[in-house]
């Protein structure tokens, strides 16, 4: 079950890298306004917003990376605390975008089943 949840940890860590990079350092380009659904002008008013928004996404992939680490070659219960503190984050997150904008069903899943998955394999590895 290990190797399972750091597999799945290791997508959401990668996905969520790759959105950071969306929302941080290409907000205004053309793909990115395409894969968000929004305008020039909506790119442009919300860029400051969404740099920050990145960081916080990749923040909460480099902690599940670290916890990745601690649990393949370290300490496995420091690393499940963080992987359970990153990725249970991104599995949060992506419950309240489903909650808040239903209509958002698919991104909201993308972004929480591989680190819903990744979490509670790791958890099953430890019982």
């Amino acid at each position: 079950m290990t190797v399972i949840g750091l597999i799945f940890t290791g997508v959401a860590v990668l996905l969520h890298g790759y959105i950071f990079v969306m929302e941080s350092l290409q907000w205004t380009a053309a793909r990115t306004r395409a894969t968000f659904g929004i305008s020039a002008a909506q790119a442009e008013a919300t860029k400051e917003m969404a740099f920050n928004q990145g960081f916080y996404n990749l923040f909460l992939a480099v902690v599940a990376a670290i916890g990745m680490g601690f649990t393949a070659f370290g300490d496995k219960g420091i690393g499940l605390a963080l992987v359970l503190a990153g990725a249970g984050s991104m599995v949060a997150a992506g419950v309240v975008l489903l909650v808040s904008s239903p209509d958002k069903a698919r991104p909201a899943l993308i972004q929480l089943v591989p680190p819903l998955i990744g979490c509670a394999a790791l958890v099953l590895a430890r019982l």
